[in-house]
């Protein structure tokens, strides 16, 4: 497989896995209905947020983490690609500890659901990041007119007929045209 690919494969499977961590913590994991005779059940849902909250930064760090491999090289790039997998090792933690624990109560499939979804991103951003720790020093980086230089450019100015753009304002406040000669 390319050097291109294993990045275009490493950044997708981080950017969904985080996706589908972030979407499956916010749904309906557990529901618990109380009877009470006279008035209406007593219907309490929880989400998988509030069962395991810390889930959610596991997954909005796992998607920052995906746009940092876009701009980093090197070793940074590998030892971030360390951090992407122990955060899906966290996430694949939770989502199995939350569904362990919780007790599912009338939420029906959304029970087994929604935390294996869960666990399935976190596998997904561990293989993202295994893919980044090994290859990411491989990888093209981002071009270097995105980096701050150095040293500043010299300015080179030259004698030319053109006006300089104070001026050109100026004739505009002045109700001038600069572009008629």
């Amino acid at each position: 497989m390319s050097s291109r690919k294993k990045q275009l494969l490493s950044v997708l499977a981080c950017l969904a896995g985080g996706g589908l961590t972030l979407y499956a913590v916010t749904r309906v994991w557990s529901v618990q209905v109380e009877l009470r005779p006279g008035l209406s059940d007593l219907r309490t849902e929880q989400t998988g947020a509030e069962s395991q909250p810390w889930l959610i930064g596991l997954a909005l760090v796992a998607l920052a983490g995906t746009g940092a491999l876009l701009a980093t090289r090197g070793r940074v790039r590998r030892g971030l690609g360390v951090l992407l997998t122990l955060i899906g090792a966290g996430i694949v933690a939770g989502g199995v500890l939350a569904r362990v624990t919780l007790d599912a109560g009338d939420a029906g499939a959304s029970a087994f659901l929604w935390p294996v979804a869960c666990v399935l991103g976190g596998a997904a951003v561990v293989a993202g990041g295994l893919l980044a720790a090994r290859h990411g020093h491989q990888w093209s980086a981002m071009s270097a007119r995105y980096e701050r230089s150095t040293a500043p450019e010299p300015v080179t100015r030259t004698a030319s007929a053109e006006p300089d753009t104070r001026s050109l304002w100026d004739a505009l406040d002045r109700g001038d045209d600069p572009t008629v000669r």
